[in-house]
């Protein structure tokens, strides 16, 4: 009878443990994010868009999401998924050198797969693995690459040519799988990008591409609640930067002021990395510094320490940053776009759309303003993870969620991990491990009382010699 009652208090713990509502992780350990290059914050006004405005109703809105400097497309999607400035992950440009390496890094080139340009940082589906999670990527810059001897458990490699949906249906997929599915996915749409380049923000042939995008968000949103994720995943939509309009007539041609022998270009307009010939620096530094009033031109070590785009071997010797609107090539033979981003990124034209639901977040929750590398330690506390060093502080973005724990103080931006941004990662794993060990001892509790009323009842005239062996255990 007491074996019997053993396995049955024990198959109750097992139970028990798997019943616990802290213990489950799909209760808020599940997040996917989207982002939709080019997507400025304001261009949910430009058309109706239903499926943003759903999200602004259902969770929550920043309407200015301060992105990483330089706001080009690779930096800042790296950026999202380490919260690191670009000086600190390594991608500092689309196109950048490494004098290191002697390697010249093209986004759209076959090195762009190589993991020596990324492993300065570990992004966060290396991370969730690491802890024993599972993770999907769905052509996210990076995510096709062996970042830290990793690839993510489900990734699609680049190809432009997959549609919106064919991702969509692959990653919810992922999402979905009754056996080991994901926790974490990041999802990537070129649009409306693409079209800002060549159109212009400005142009009124971009409320149809707005449009589509919203409707496409409305596509992932029916596939989600297809599979039954809608109300268990934390969905977050964002973009890497935003799109300001360009004109024919703001055009700086740089060989007006400086010998192409002088020189190596790297990268395109707005931002320019220029990388003297041995012993030019300072000759090339003062053709240019003051050549045209419509560029910024720094020494490296110059750079306003705001950017924090300056302490990394990447970054040349001095940078050439054009005035919003504006456009820098060598001469007009270099091309010409009606779109264009990468400037300053306290611009509210660079900025992107932030917008977020799910059972970690607030309903019909706005706020003005945030940072971008905040996004991470967010992310990281929702999954309850352990971040890794970072530029970000959850206290930045924590009013975002459902819970009830106040924000703490934000320190200053530091590389090192903020202990209040770990400690909330372990509260729940705790409260668990508190809960089964309180049925674990109710059930030993209710197993010994139950046991002696199985054993025979010792005789009165036994008592004498019980007394003694009482006393003795007294006396120790």
């Amino acid at each position: 009878m007491a074996e019997r009652l053993v396995k049955a208090s024990c198959l109750l713990a097992v139970i028990a443990m798997v019943m616990l509502p802290s213990c489950r992780p799909e209760d808020l350990r599940r997040l996917l994010l989207v982002s939709f290059d080019g997507f400025r914050w304001d261009y949910v006004q430009l058309v109706a868009t239903p499926n943003f405005h759903a999200l602004m109703e259902e969770g929550v809105q920043v309407k200015r999401m301060e992105n990483t400097y330089i706001t080009k497309t690779f930096p800042n999607h790296y950026s999202l998924v380490t919260g690191l400035h670009a000086e600190s992950h390594g991608v500092v440009a689309n196109i950048m050198y490494d004098p290191d390496l002697n390697m010249t890094f093209d986004m759209d080139g076959t090195e762009a797969r190589d993991p020596r340009w990324w492993n300065q940082a570990t992004p966060l589906w290396v991370t969730n693995q690491r802890a024993g999670g599972r993770s999907g990527a769905a052509m996210w810059p990076g995510s096709d690459v062996e970042i830290q001897q990793t690839y993510p458990t489900h990734f699609l490699p680049y190809n432009a040519s997959m549609s919106f949906e064919d991702r969509v249906r692959t990653l919810v997929g992922w999402f979905a799988q009754k056996e080991q599915p994901v926790s974490f996915g990041v999802l990537y749409w070129e649009e409306p990008d693409a079209s800002g380049h060549r159109l212009g923000p400005d142009s009124p042939e971009m409320k149809p591409i707005i449009a589509d995008i919203d409707a496409k968000l409305g596509f992932l949103r029916d596939e989600l609640k297809s599979a039954g994720l809608y109300d268990q995943v934390n969905l977050v939509v964002t973009s890497d930067h935003g799109m300001v309009q360009l004109s024919t007539e703001r055009i700086v041609e740089l060989d007006e002021y400086l010998s192409r022998d002088l020189y190596t270009w790297i990268d395109k307009s707005p931002v320019v990395g220029i990388l003297p010939k041995e012993g030019k620096l300072e000759e090339v530094y003062h053709s240019l510094a003051n050549a045209n009033p419509h560029l910024h031109v720094y020494k490296r070590e110059e750079i306003p320490e705001r950017f924090h785009y300056m302490h990394n071997d990447r970054i040349m010797p001095i940078i050439i940053e054009a005035e919003e609107g504006w456009t820098v090539v060598r001469n007009k033979s270099d091309g010409f776009m009606l779109g264009n981003h990468g400037y300053d990124n306290a611009l509210s034209s660079m900025h992107p759309v932030f917008v977020a639901r799910g059972p970690a977040f607030q309903h019909g929750y706005s706020k003005d303003s945030a940072r971008a590398v905040d996004l991470y330690p967010l992310m990281c506390h929702i999954l309850a993870l352990p971040p890794e060093s970072n530029n970000g502080s959850l206290s930045g973005l924590r009013d975002l969620l459902r819970e009830a724990t106040p924000p703490t103080q934000a320190p200053p931006p530091t590389l090192a991990p903020h202990p209040h941004v770990t400690e909330p990662a372990y509260a729940s794993v705790v409260g668990s491990l508190l809960g089964v060990a309180l049925v674990l001892g109710f059930l030993l509790v209710f197993l010994k009382q139950v046991t002696r009323r199985q054993l025979p009842a010792t005789p009165i005239g036994n008592l004498e010699i019980s007394q003694p062996l009482l006393q003795d255990h007294l006396d120790m």
